[in-house]
């Protein structure tokens, strides 16, 4: 479904250490990679601005504009078994923003009658969101004064395939953080190719 697989590296163990370097934030033959240490391979990425992602086959890109500014909110992959959303936010230099917004998370979730699982995945603690034949992956990953958030959504019977698929995303996407400063939890701005936003445009 996407480019080369690549192997388990030391994310399997949970997240990450305060304080630590972008070299040693991500410093495995697997992704996802801050831009700083990311690998020259032959993977075909979508470039977002703030992430660049793998597109898996037969995938349609679903564009949210926020309709006050203009401005891309976030992009969906729409697959045949699923939505895959990965999004970039500013974080602090000691990491662990992923611990808060996960807690956050599972509160609303609950709040709208879902049924949670929490399980300790290939990055750390995933969350899982059953309501009505609906199933939701969640996965965060704090890196070097960023954290990506993942989110694989669709019917139940297909969850296994669209939750794989969200992984292997995850695995080969680079963040492109940038050096200006901003709040944690703020979302780093998204930006389309120009053959897509002329589309949008024309649409």
């Amino acid at each position: 479904m996407f480019g080369r697989r690549r192997k388990r590296g030391r994310h399997s163990a949970g997240g990450v250490d305060a304080g630590l370097e972008n070299d040693e934030f991500l410093d495995d033959a697997e992704g996802p990679w801050d831009s700083t240490v990311a690998p020259k391979d032959d993977v075909q990425r979508l470039d977002l601005g703030s992430v660049l992602l793998p597109m898996p086959d037969e995938a349609q890109l679903q564009v949210e504009m926020d309709q006050q500014t203009g401005a891309v909110r976030a992009v969906h992959i729409l697959t045949p078994v699923g939505q895959l959303t990965v999004s970039a936010f500013a974080a602090p230099k000691s990491g662990g923003l992923w611990k808060e917004v996960g807690a956050e998370l599972i509160v609303g979730l609950k709040e709208d009658g879902a049924r949670i699982n929490r399980e300790n995945g290939e990055w750390g603690e995933e969350i899982t969101a059953r309501n009505q034949g609906v199933q939701i992956l969640f996965v965060g990953i704090d890196g070097p004064r960023w954290m990506l958030r993942g989110v694989a959504a669709g019917p139940e019977e297909h969850f296994a395939q669209n939750a794989e698929a969200l992984r292997e995303m995850i695995r080969g996407t680079v963040v492109v953080r940038g050096e200006q400063p901003m709040p944690p939890r703020t979302p780093l701005p998204v930006e389309l190719p120009e053959a897509i936003a002329r589309q949008i445009q024309q649409g």
